[in-house]
């Protein structure tokens, strides 16, 4: 760890505009010096120009490790799309793999990710935003729907430490997400704020057994999501009640833990406020996306360095990433399209 003289990363993670890098953008990321970046479908055309950009942003603040992330879980969430990048399944079908064999869905869940992984670690992205390991209820939004790995928390707990497994195997940090639970929202947090009534005995037995089951995983991400048996006023990501209390307490999580998307609506505050919650909540880091320059400036007025502490955890989870060997992707695939067939 380096000493407290030197300067660390600030704390947080930022979309960029388009498919290079602007001159601004670039000034903006050379003096901001955030962790590191995200990427969507605005980013993205074909490989060597995402290799480019994803240079060009290392580039920008100095630091040939710092992470760039993706969402590549599959299905309606897949920022590199075909015809470019092949279409991946859904997590809901290797539930539907599971009630038939459960070993078989949890080889094939493994195996998917590390291609997932494979693809993205050729493009220079080390970072994706999956598993997806909330435990959906009749009557939720769905928001997370196909997105989950079914409604058993066994089974989520399961098929969630064969992805973390399969991407790592593939080179890419894989984020146990929407910590402690997505699942109950009768909203979609991008447009308003859920607000879960739900007892904490029923939440502590199902909605955070995945995630208690996954507290190894090397990163998170927080749920926008008021969970009023334990803070009645604020959303797990800006309250320190929750975090401190049920994420890294009860849950157990001691990996590096960022925000969901801060300029989300669910969250009402000036994004400035919201940086400021977000971080003395407990969050390592926190995230916006719209790659907004603006808004970045904004941000970066009020963004510390990161803590000590979360350096230390964010160095610790890079230190879990095993070897990358290589492999034949070409017959990994086929394996995988063996194994799912007969469930398509």
């Amino acid at each position: 760890m380096p000493s407290s003289d030197i300067e660390l990363p600030r704390a947080a993670i930022f979309g960029c505009a388009g498919t290079e890098l602007g001159l601004e953008e670039r000034f903006f990321f050379e003096n901001a010096n955030p962790l590191g970046f995200i990427l969507f479908a605005r980013n993205v055309d074909n490989p060597e120009q995402v290799k480019k950009l994803v240079a060009d942003l290392r580039l920008a603040v100095g630091r040939e490790d710092a992470p760039v992330l993706i969402d590549q879980e599959g299905g309606r969430v897949q920022r590199l799309g075909p015809p470019t990048w092949r279409a991946r399944p859904p997590q809901a079908l290797f539930a539907k793999i599971a009630e038939k064999d459960r070993a078989l869905a949890r080889e094939a869940a493994s195996l998917n990710a590390q291609l997932i992984a494979l693809e993205l670690f050729e493009l220079g992205i080390d970072v994706n935003c999956l598993p997806v390991a909330d435990v959906p209820v009749e009557g939720a939004h769905d928001i997370i729907g196909d997105r989950a790995f079914g409604r058993n928390p066994e089974v989520i707990s399961q098929l969630g430490e064969a992805v973390i497994a399969g991407s790592m195997a593939g080179g890419v940090m894989p984020v146990v997400k929407h910590l402690p639970g997505h699942g109950r929202a009768k909203q979609d947090s991008h447009l308003d704020l859920p607000r879960v009534a739900t007892d904490a005995d029923t939440l502590r037995e199902t909605d955070f057994v995945p995630f208690r089951h996954l507290y190894y995983a090397p990163w998170g991400m927080t749920a926008h999501i008021v969970f009023e048996a334990f803070d009645a006023d604020l959303p797990a990501t800006l309250s320190e009640l929750v975090i401190q209390e049920v994420i890294r307490g009860e849950i157990g999580f001691r990996g590096f833990l960022i925000s969901d998307d801060l300029m989300m609506k669910a969250l009402k505050a000036p994004v400035e406020e919201n940086v400021r919650l977000a971080l003395d909540a407990g969050c390592d880091a926190v995230l916006h996306c719209n790659g907004e320059l603006d808004d970045m400036i904004r941000i970066s007025d009020v963004l510390p360095e990161l803590t000590q502490m979360s350096w230390q955890r964010f160095q610790s989870a890079q230190a879990m990433m095993p070897f990358t060997e290589e492999v034949d992707v070409d017959a990994l695939q086929a394996q995988l399209d063996e194994m799912i067939a007969p469930f398509m």
